[in-house]
Order: C-alpha cells, then sequence, then structure tokens
C-alpha cells in the first residue's frame, strides 16, 4: 500500500503490520472479496453516522436508514459500512462509540459505476467492554492516518465526511433528523460591513401586491424575530441533496412576514442566522404561504402580520443573494423594529389559558436524561424526536417550571443543560392537565439558551430577566444545590385520577394494549425510546428487592471481577446486586460479558425457565393457607438445607450459576403471591421479565466536580468519541430498594413484570406536582397514588415516619383477584437493558376506573 510508510505505531506494542492493515491486504487477495476473521483482534468504534439509505426501485428497503463506521486498531483509521443485517445493533446503542468490537466476517464493495471508489463492509461483529482499552492510549484519533485500498488513496468520500453511500450528500444526527451533523454545516462566519444602497428597496406591506402582479420584487432590508427550529423532509426517491427547510419570522417597520431557507442554503445559512440578525436579501422569490404549519404566537410585538405571503431563499431558479449585516453597521433610520419576549413567572403561569405561548427565565435544578419518541404523523422514513425534561426556579413560587423540552436544532446547548445554570425558554406552550401542575413543552420555534450563550442575545435587557438575576444573587449555592438532581426515570404529566381512555382509542397518550401488544411494543423500541402504555388484569406476586448502598457495591464490585448469579424464591435467575448497580445492569438480569454474541444469551433464558419449575413447596402450602396471618405470609425465611437444596438443583441445570445468594443480603425475602398464582403460572404462555430497576433509572445529585461524567451519563450515546468521554462512571444513586410487580394479563396467557418505584421524599424530582393527598400505605394505595405518605423534606431534616416494606406488603391481600389496569412507563436503556415501571394503578370496579 502507498502509505504504509505512515504506518508507524502510535500505540506502544503495536506492529506496524496493524489487524486493519492486514485484514484489507486479505480481502484484496480473495476471489470472493469476502473473509471470515476467525481470531479477530479488537478495533475501538471512534465514530457511527447515519444517512438515509439508498433505495433500488424492485427491492424491498431493510431499514430506512445507512450507517457508516470509523474504527481504529492504535494504527490506522477504517471507515466501513455497516450491514443492513446489522442496523438493529445500532438501534439498541450496542453497537456505539467508544466501546471495542471484534470484526468477525467482511467484505469488500467496488463502486461499478465509479472508478476509484470501494468500502469494506462490515457484515458481522461481536461488541465488547463498555469502554475501549485501545482508546485509553490515544489522544488524538484524527492524527492516525485512514486506511485506503491500493489506488483508491485520492478518495474524497473516505477522507472527507461525507457518506460511503455516493448518492447521499451528508450525514444525518444519530438520533433525530432535526438537528445539523457534520462539517458541511457552516457556523461563525464573518458578517458583512460593507455599504450597502438601501435606497431601493421594498417593504413587507407591498410584498403581498408584488405577488398577485407576478411583479419581481425589489430587495429587502429585514430583522429576524422568530427562528424555527430545522426540518428533514428526505424520503426515497426524492432527488435533493440537501432536502431542509427552516422558518423564519422577519419584519422591518411595515409588519412582519415568513421567510423560508431551502435546501443547500440551510447548511450555509442556518447557524448563522440568529435572532436579531439583519439581512439584506435579493432575487428572492414568493410564494402562497403554507398554511398547514404552526407559527409563533407574536400578539405581542404590535406589529401587522402578513399570512398569507411568503419568502423564499433558494439556490437556484433564481439564486438567491443573502447578505448578513454587521451589528455595528446597522442603522437607526433604517426603522427596524426592536425584538421584544412575552416573559412569564412561575408565579403568574397557573393563570395562562391551555396552548398560549410565553418566555421563561429560571436556574435550572433539575435536568432529566435525553429521551426519543416516534413521530407518528411521519408518512415517509420513521423519524425520532429528542426531549428531556427540566426543572428551574425563578423565585417566585414555591413550584419550579416543569418543562418538556424538544431538541430545538442547538445541540450543544441542548446537550449541556445542567443545574446551576440559566436558562432561557422561548416560546413556550402552556399545557394544562388534570390532577397535575400546569407545564410548558417546547414549539417548533422555541429557542433554548444556557449560561455561556446569553452574550448579545436581545432578550438581555429584558426587565423580567434583570429581576431574576437579581434574585439570583441572593442564593447560596451550596442551598440550592442540595435541591439537585440529574438524570433517572422521569415522566410527566402525573396519571390522572380516573382512567377514561377509550379501549378503541390508540391515539391517545396512554392506549391500552393487550398483552401480547406489550410484548410487540417492548421488543420494538430503539435506544432512550420512551412510550406510556396501560394494561389490563390482575397483579398475582409482589416482592420487594432490598438494594445496598453504594459503598458496599463499590466494595463488591472489587472483590468480584465476574458477575453472579443467583436464584431468587420464584425460582428466577437474579445476577447480584452489587454487580447490577456498579456496572448498570438490571437487578433482574445477568450482564453480557465480552466476546460472546450481543443478543440476550440463550443460558440465560435456559435458567429462568428451568428454574421457574423449582417452585418451594413450602411457599406453596404457606401461601394455600387462609389462616395465616398477614404479616407473615408476606416473608418466608429459607433454612439452610432449603437453600442448598435449591443451589445444587439450579447448578446442575446450568454451568453459568456461579453461587447462590439471596439479592437482598440476607436470608429473607419480603413477597406476597396470590393464592392462585402458582397453578395460574402454568398456564402462562409467555412471561415478559425483562423490565427491572437500572442504575439509569435512579436520578443522581449534581455536583461540579462530577459534571461532564453526569451529563455524559443522561444525554445519548455521542456520534463521535473524543478523550474527554473516558470520564470514570457514576456510581448509582441512593436506593434502598423497590417493588418488583407481576402482572398477569386479563386473558391469563402472558405475565408481565414492572419494577414499581415509590416517591419517598418530596426532594425527588418526581414529587414535583404529585397529588399530596394522605392515604394509608397500604399496597393499593401506595401504587395508586405512586408515593409513600407523609413525605418529608430531607434538606429540612424532617424525618417522617414512612412505612416499612414489610408493613406495605401486609397489605397486599387486597389485590386478590382484584381487576386492574395499570399504568407502565417503558424505556430502553440501551443494550438489551428495558426499563419497565409502573406509575399507577387503578382498581376497576363495575367497569368504571378510579
Amino acid at each position: 500500500m502507498d502509505n504504509s510508510s505512515s504506518s508507524s505505531s502510535l500505540v506502544p506494542g503495536v506492529s506496524e503490520a496493524s489487524f486493519l492493515q492486514r485484514t484489507l491486504e486479505r480481502l484484496s487477495f480473495t476471489q470472493s472479496l469476502k473473509l471470515k476473521l476467525e481470531e479477530a483482534a479488537p478495533v475501538a468504534v471512534i465514530a457511527l453516522q447515519r444517512y438515509l439509505s439508498e433505495h433500488s426501485e424492485g427491492q424491498q428497503q431493510l431499514d430506512s436508514y445507512s450507517y457508516d463506521v470509523t474504527v481504529t486498531d492504535g494504527v490506522w483509521r477504517a471507515k466501513c459500512f455497516i450491514h443492513h443485517s446489522l442496523n438493529h445493533f445500532v438501534h439498541t446503542n450496542t453497537l456505539r462509540t467508544g466501546a471495542d468490537v471484534r470484526i468477525t466476517q467482511c467484505c469488500f464493495v467496488y463502486n461499478e459505476r465509479r472508478l476509484g471508489h470501494g468500502y469494506i463492509c462490515i457484515e458481522d461483529l461481536s461488541c465488547g467492554s463498555e469502554r475501549s482499552a485501545l482508546l485509553a492510549h490515544i489522544s488524538d484519533v484524527c492524527s492516525l492516518p485512514m486506511l485506503t485500498k491500493h489506488g483508491m488513496e485520492r478518495s474524497l468520500v473516505l477522507q472527507s465526511d461525507v457518506p460511503l453511500q455516493l448518492s447521499r450528500k451528508h450525514y444525518l444526527s444519530l438520533w433525530n433528523n432535526d438537528a445539523p451533523e457534520g462539517d458541511v454545516w457552516v457556523t461563525g462566519a464573518p458578517s458583512s460591513d460593507a455599504v450597502l444602497d438601501v435606497s431601493k428597496i421594498t417593504l413587507i406591506c407591498s410584498l403581498e401586491s408584488c405577488f398577485r402582479n407576478a411583479s419581481k420584487p425589489l430587495s429587502l432590508l429585514v430583522k429576524i424575530m422568530h427562528k424555527s427550529r430545522l426540518r428533514y423532509y428526505g424520503k426515497f426517491g426524492l432527488k435533493i441533496d440537501y432536502p431542509f427547510q427552516a422558518y423564519f419570522e422577519v419584519a422591518d417597520q411595515s409588519g412582519m412576514m415568513s421567510l423560508v431557507l431551502w435546501n443547500e442554503l440551510c447548511p450555509e445559512f442556518y447557524q448563522r442566522l440568529s435572532v436579531g440578525t439583519v439581512l439584506y436579501l435579493q432575487n428572492y422569490t414568493l410564494k402562497q404561504s403554507y398554511s398547514n404549519r404552526s407559527r409563533p404566537q407574536m400578539d405581542h410585538h404590535r406589529m401587522k402580520i402578513f399570512n398569507s405571503v411568503e419568502i423564499c431563499l433558494n439556490s437556484r431558479n433564481p439564486p438567491s443573494v443573502i447578505t448578513v449585516i454587521s451589528p455595528k453597521s446597522v442603522l437607526p433610520q433604517w426603522g427596524l423594529p426592536e425584538v421584544s419576549y412575552q416573559f412569564t413567572t412561575r408565579s403568574e403561569l397557573d393563570k395562562l389559558t391551555n396552548n398560549s405561548a410565553c418566555d421563561i427565565i429560571g436556574l435550572v435544578t433539575f435536568v432529566g436524561r435525553v429521551e426519543r419518541v416516534k413521530n407518528k404523523g411521519s408518512k415517509g422514513p420513521e423519524k425520532y424526536w429528542t426531549y428531556r425534561w427540566v426543572h428551574a426556579i425563578d423565585g417566585t413560587s414555591n413550584h419550579p417550571f416543569i418543562l418538556e423540552i424538544f431538541s430545538s436544532s442547538q445541540t450543544e446547548i441542548f446537550s449541556r443543560i445542567c443545574p446551576m445554570t440559566y436558562l432561557v425558554c422561548t416560546q413556550m406552550r402552556v399545557c394544562q392537565v388534570e390532577g397535575s401542575l400546569s407545564y410548558l413543552t417546547s414549539s417548533c420555534e422555541t429557542e433554548i439558551f444556557i449560561t455561556g450563550y446569553h452574550k448579545r442575545q436581545p432578550y438581555v435587557n429584558d426587565h423580567k430577566v434583570k429581576t431574576f438575576i437579581q434574585w439570583t444573587k441572593t442564593l447560596k449555592d451550596n442551598i440550592v444545590l442540595q435541591k439537585t438532581a440529574v438524570g433517572g426515570h422521569y415522566c410527566y404529566p402525573h396519571p390522572p385520577p380516573v382512567f377514561t381512555q377509550s379501549i378503541t382509542d390508540s391515539s391517545a397518550p396512554v392506549p391500552l394494549v393487550a398483552a401480547a401488544d406489550l410484548k410487540k411494543e417492548l421488543e420494538s423500541l430503539q435506544y432512550r425510546e420512551h412510550k406510556k402504555v396501560a394494561i389490563q388484569g390482575q397483579i398475582t406476586a409482589l416482592r420487594y428487592m432490598k438494594i445496598p448502598n453504594s459503598n458496599d457495591s463499590q466494595a463488591a464490585v472489587q472483590k468480584k471481577q465476574v458477575p453472579h448469579v443467583s436464584i431468587d424464591i420464584c425460582g428466577q435467575a437474579v445476577q447480584d446486586t452489587y454487580d447490577h448497580l456498579s456496572t448498570g445492569q438490571t437487578l433482574e438480569q445477568p450482564s453480557t460479558t465480552y466476546p460472546e454474541k450481543v443478543s440476550t444469551s440463550r443460558s440465560k433464558r435456559r435458567i429462568q425457565t428451568r428454574c421457574d419449575l423449582t417452585e418451594l413447596k413450602a411457599t406453596q402450602s404457606l401461601l394455600s393457607c387462609d389462616d395465616v396471618p398477614a404479616k407473615r405470609r408476606v416473608g418466608h425465611k429459607h433454612t439452610e438445607e432449603e437453600q442448598e437444596h435449591r443451589e445444587k438443583q439450579c447448578d446442575s441445570e446450568s454451568d453459568e450459576v456461579h453461587e447462590w445468594e439471596n439479592p437482598t443480603q440476607d436470608s429473607s425475602v419480603l413477597y406476597w403471591e396470590s393464592s392462585n398464582w402458582l397453578q395460574q403460572k402454568q398456564d402462562v404462555s409467555e412471561h415478559l421479565t425483562q423490565g427491572g430497576l437500572y442504575h439509569d433509572s435512579i436520578s443522581q445529585k449534581f455536583t461540579s466536580d462530577e459534571k461532564n461524567a453526569l451529563l455524559q451519563w443522561c444525554n445519548l450515546q455521542p456520534t463521535r468519541w473524543t478523550p474527554q468521554h473516558n470520564t470514570d462512571p457514576i456510581p448509582p444513586g441512593p436506593c434502598p430498594g423497590y417493588y418488583k410487580v407481576t402482572i398477569l394479563g386479563i386473558n391469563k396467557q402472558i405475565a408481565v413484570d414492572a419494577a414499581y418505584l415509590p416517591v419517598v421524599s418530596s426532594d425527588e424530582p418526581r414529587a414535583v406536582g404529585l397529588r399530596d393527598d394522605p392515604h394509608g400505605n397500604t399496597m393499593v394505595s401506595c401504587l395508586s397514588s405512586g408515593f409513600l405518605c407523609p413525605l418529608g423534606d430531607t434538606a429540612s431534616h424532617s424525618d417522617p415516619a414512612l412505612p416499612q416494606p414489610e408493613e406495605i406488603l401486609a397489605t397486599a391481600s387486597e389485590l386478590e383477584d382484584a381487576h386492574v389496569v395499570c399504568v407502565l412507563d417503558i424505556c430502553h436503556l440501551g443494550e438489551d437493558k428495558v426499563e419497565v415501571l409502573i406509575s399507577k394503578l387503578y382498581r376497576v370496579t363495575h367497569m368504571s376506573l378510579d
């Protein structure tokens, strides 16, 4: 190879003939251009990029999107195409940046329509450790040479930031379609200081007559008043290289009108145009406005708004000329309006009507993990929106702003929202729901700004902004920090007091689904995709899973180098609690260790199936006795003989069971089962047990020292790896335990396990907006309300006498044969981790739900 001279090793101990180089050389000499690698060396994933797939007529499209992956062996970088059959590894974040993989089969693909272009296609691989051992030794991956086949050294596709499939000209953001991604997006280009001849310009108020008369309009001089998020409208068969669109509301002294930036002009100008930017426009066109779109609420500007016509800027037919005017060159005599806002304080929020718009500023106290939701209205390739929940305070109310913030095409800001920052959100919409506090959700026109991005923004001189800044000067950081949190499970609004969902209305926020459909929902989830569903049936078993504190967890991790699998009282495989909390795995499943395939371990499923047949006879007889006191029925203490018998029995079934340990660290398990469950489970065709509580399910206290690590933990997996991503993993947050709830579908064919994590303190982010009606702390009332009573405030050192798990489980007999509806929050946390949490229980009485 021509560039082999530059292949000197950058990692100590790695030879010049690196793994990637040898693989490409072997591919060159195989007759079939295909290669199986029996003893593949690990390579590290340093970039993972997505784009719309090529679509050939008459061929079935396996996936809407294709993926290029860049890997390194420490000496070379190689940009490869991922075969469509492996796309599910990306969808579940099993194949991810910063991790090691082993390429076990690959081929070389030539472009038959272009000379000098080809690439490696990865056809099979296995995924390894979460953090790459190779990358720990590399400080600058961009300095590594890019591996190319002999004769293709000048391939711009391999050397530049464009897809390997030549029909596509740009990459999309890895997890949504609305964010700028890649080098093609221009930022920071200088504005113009040129002297403009503004003697021959037209005003916005005259554009409607120009459109009707089909006359060519004169130049325009306008200021941007609102900016929308980016919209990608690419689909199969569309012959447009850059199918993007963005709306702006622009104004001059005569009024306001929409401006649309189209296609190639979006990468060139979208990030350069901000609210307050002044533009000099030439060669634009006028078109009838697209009525079926959202618009910002602009009544507070007190300007005439022209909605029948919109200004269109294109790169051709004709090519529009856009001049960005430097702020110091803007003259007062131009008469351009000032940008105005409608800031609302938290104390004023409850007076606003539903769906009204407002701007807010607050101090962030909680920021949730980034999640995704599928756009149900998309008719083309599937699309996901990314969003996160945020709490912010402004000192005017005891309640925070509850904000549902969707990605607003401001990738860097969206990913860096964290506690103790000043947050500004514009054009938020009010949402009023029964049984919960009002919250704000972002619109297509919402923009967000945090500390470090406020400079020169037009709102800095707003009176309410200045008042807020004065209030923050009275705060003490250490007191505010006590109220902060990051990540974990969070879902809002809370389910209503009465379940009124029609069974036939599948488009409602909480659809009532069949148990079989729930299985499909769980299997089809993609990385960080969140859904809320309801299922009706019976609760047949409850078990309290005690979690040791984080110090115990870390000590246990140091003692144990391999994960352990134990058998719980119901005969199911449970990985040792220490290891689950330290590695982020579920409390219900053993982790998959390298170099196994990333799919769910068959032997793990075999353990669960076989051990389900080994139910304790003592448990069966204990639960069948009606005269046994309730508290005694809650718990069962194993004798040493029983433990030894069960250990030997399950150990003979599988070599994976290394030792038997009780998941609660002692010899007692708190549980309740209905009297019919042991018999009913014989008829159950499937028991969905992948739901559980994970490290990612529990929020963390925020600290400045761990800021970067916490942001990585609650953000989505990045497209590109950088050395900053080598931070130490976050230890689990404090959580004494949770309840594992077994729900049997109403037709008694499918059962599902869900975790119930009650709110136990008013400090928790999930406590905000909860109905604080007192209840008796029965199992039913706790599941119905979502919290234990009374909720205390740890910051004020109040210590309420909360009930113990055995006291709550002692009341579980109320659930015997009860027809219930359970609201479940399901979220895919990556790899094989699927979070299933029960957020609300309704009892069905006389065909009504309460």
